[in-house]
């Protein structure tokens, strides 16, 4: 598909629910997505060849979801020149801390942008996306500048209620 710009790739199928949430982001702002799964080291040519073709399919950014080793992100990013956005996942006992270390601490020249582990990090996974792409489109730009601002609104009626309650 030439107008997917962003694709979703996780290690395994049991990242789906958290990596849906990035999903979900870029639906809410219109933004054309794939979702996959891929793995560094149990598919390491068919991982290798979903990066190096990514941007011929009209992608713009990845966003990759990994737990344990989590390798993934990396490995992509050392076959595209795309922007690449880690998501360390929960998938061990040592509760996303592993993934969050091998998915930020790539060596120079293979940049990686990493995230929280879990849901918070695929939301703003989603959201880095779109500002990304926000870069060279107006469109999108307002959409963000709109969903930020009602962020805003939500927190501060909120602090107007417990203002007001105390």
């Amino acid at each position: 598909m030439k107008d997917t710009l962003v694709a979703i790739v996780m290690g395994s199928d049991s990242d789906i629910p958290v990596m849906k949430e990035a999903a979900a982001i870029l639906e809410k702002f219109n933004v054309s997505y794939e979702m996959t799964i891929r793995s560094a080291h149990r598919a390491p040519l068919q991982t290798a060849e979903f990066a190096k073709t990514a941007a011929d399919r009209g992608v713009r950014v990845i966003i990759a979801g990994a737990g344990g080793a989590a390798h993934l992100a990396g490995v992509i990013a050392s076959h595209t020149i795309l922007p690449v956005i880690g998501v360390p996942l929960n998938a061990t006992p040592l509760n996303g801390q592993d993934a969050l270390f091998a998915t930020v601490q790539m060596p120079a020249g293979i940049p990686v942008a990493t995230v929280a582990i879990g849901k918070p990090g695929a939301i703003n996974a989603a959201i880095l996306a779109v500002e990304i792409l926000a870069l060279g489109d107006i469109e999108l730009a307002q959409k963000l500048f709109q969903y930020k601002t009602k962020m805003t609104e939500k927190v501060l009626k909120k602090a107007e209620k417990l203002e007001n309650d105390l």
